[in-house]
């Protein structure tokens, strides 16, 4: 068995779906299937896990941090980057659309949220761990 996609629902994918393609510049494949929109954003190697988005017209944005009245959260994405490019991550996150969570878990790490309301971490990695992770060019 193997992991071939994470799902995220919403009630905008093509807002949703460019935001994590320009994030993270991969692609994007829109698909219909028997009359419902569906949008991948994948890397063009496809060496990573696709994303999938599936429009939910009744989709509720989930409250972070969670509270037992609110949706509450199903996932959360967590995304590496080099230490030394932490910040300039978190601004282009900033930038293609996310916004910081007001409440952070530590000062380690930056809980954003997306247009959707997906909570997703962004966590700096030493440089060189990153670097046999991923490779040099990643």
């Amino acid at each position: 068995m193997r992991l071939g996609a994470i799902v995220l629902d919403s009630d905008n994918i093509e807002a949703l779906s460019d935001f994590y393609a320009k994030l993270l510049g991969w692609k994007m494949n829109v698909q219909m299937h028997d009359g419902e929109k569906w949008i991948t954003v994948i890397k063009d190697d496809f060496s990573e896990t696709p994303l999938v988005f599936q429009e939910n017209p009744d989709y509720r944005k989930p409250v972070w941090p969670p509270t037992k009245t609110e949706q509450q959260q199903m996932v959360h994405l967590d995304f590496y980057v080099k230490a030394d490019e932490f910040e300039a991550k978190v601004a282009y996150a900033i930038e293609c659309g996310a916004t910081m969570a007001e409440n952070q878990l530590s000062s380690d790490w930056k809980v954003m949220l997306d247009m959707s309301g997906h909570p997703f971490c962004i966590i700096p990695i030493p440089k060189e761990v990153y670097e046999q992770r991923y490779g040099v060019n990643n």
